[in-house]
């Protein structure tokens, strides 16, 4: 491990989540999906070692927890499946076909899963009990990331390659609207009745009305806006910033959407978990490694990972009431 420290700006601090119980369960784990070398690195949280490293096919990237809690899928896109692990100990269960799978959620009423197939070009629907195929959408270029409104009544997936977002009507599985919303659209976050995207090309966030796709504010966050987090107490939005050569991690109200702290770290971040005490765990994608923040001090250590690392699962977030995303952190 090295221990860095990142210059920070404005004050602010998030209060550390209640600790878990001692109930005798193994030790909390970190699972980095390191796209560049098809592996898992499974990490001891408390000792921060690596003590497994788990092998998919070729490019694994995002991961969703099963609605009983009791799968973790990491999508592998370039090799057509879906991995699947034990939450909680990150025990391998086997794997099975999906076609392209980049990144995916579980409609907020558990009813369906939707998976965005990147290199393919679609936005596929599937009974989230059978994983049977329902619907298949042409929506643009590289779908990229995607989410629900509460009611699971619609989707939105940012197409990045065409610069637009794309809605469609989980009741009646036909497309709403396709809008243009900015260069390089990724990350996708429904918010206080709205939508936040990340706008690659252009350095920060859209927030956009999900009637009708206009977008009613913009805030830049930092060069290469990619990903956006929200911490489960709902105090604080996080914004990965990952152009290379200027890499931080904002943080901002999530009302206003004011930045009101940005850490620059070295390596390009790129998904996030925040710990039970408060640390932030930071896939590095540029840098084989992942970075442990205090986010009072923005002091940092890292630990040396796979190639690539890019979806990142604190078995921590078990303990979270509720529904639990990725993105919800």
């Amino acid at each position: 491990m090295i221990t860095r420290r990142a210059t920070f700006g404005l004050p602010f601090a998030l209060a550390a989540a209640p600790a878990l119980a001692d109930t005798g369960a193994p030790p909390p784990i970190c699972m980095v999906m390191n796209s560049g070398d098809a592996t898992i690195s499974v990490i001891d949280m408390t000792t921060k070692q690596i003590i497994a490293t788990q092998p998919a096919f070729r490019e694994p990237s995002h991961w969703a927890l099963t609605p009983d809690r009791q799968t973790l899928y990491v999508t592998d896109a370039g090799g057509n499946a879906f991995f699947a692990f034990d939450p909680l100990t990150g025990a391998p269960k086997g794997h099975l076909p999906i076609a392209d799978p980049y990144q995916l959620g579980y409609s907020p009423d558990n009813k369906y899963l939707v998976v965005n197939a990147l290199r393919l070009n679609h936005v596929d629907v599937y009974d989230a009990a059978s994983l049977t195929l329902v619907k298949r959408f042409k929506a643009g270029k590289m779908p990229s990331h995607l989410d629900f409104s509460p009611d699971s009544r619609w989707c939105f997936s940012s197409q990045q390659e065409s610069d637009t977002l794309f809605s469609f009507d989980m009741t009646t599985m036909e497309p709403r609207w396709t809008v243009p919303i900015g260069d390089t659209p990724a990350g996708v976050l429904w918010l206080n009745g709205k939508l936040i995207v990340c706008i690659m090309g252009e350095n920060g966030i859209v927030e956009v009305d999900p009637v009708d796709g206009h977008i009613t504010r913009r805030q830049k966050t930092g060069p290469g806006a990619h990903n956006v987090f929200l911490d489960s107490q709902n105090q604080i939005l996080y914004v990965s910033n990952r152009a290379v050569g200027r890499t931080s991690l904002a943080a901002l109200d999530p009302v206003t959407l004011e930045v009101k702290r940005i850490y620059p770290i070295d390596g390009g971040p790129d998904d996030i978990g925040i710990a039970p005490d408060g640390k932030i765990w930071i896939a590095l994608r540029f840098n084989e490694e992942v970075a442990v923040m205090d986010p009072l001090t923005g002091d940092y250590e890292t630990i040396q990972v796979g190639r690539s690392p890019h979806g990142i699962y604190l078995s921590t977030i078990l303990s979270h009431p509720g529904r639990i995303t990725a993105e919800t952190v």
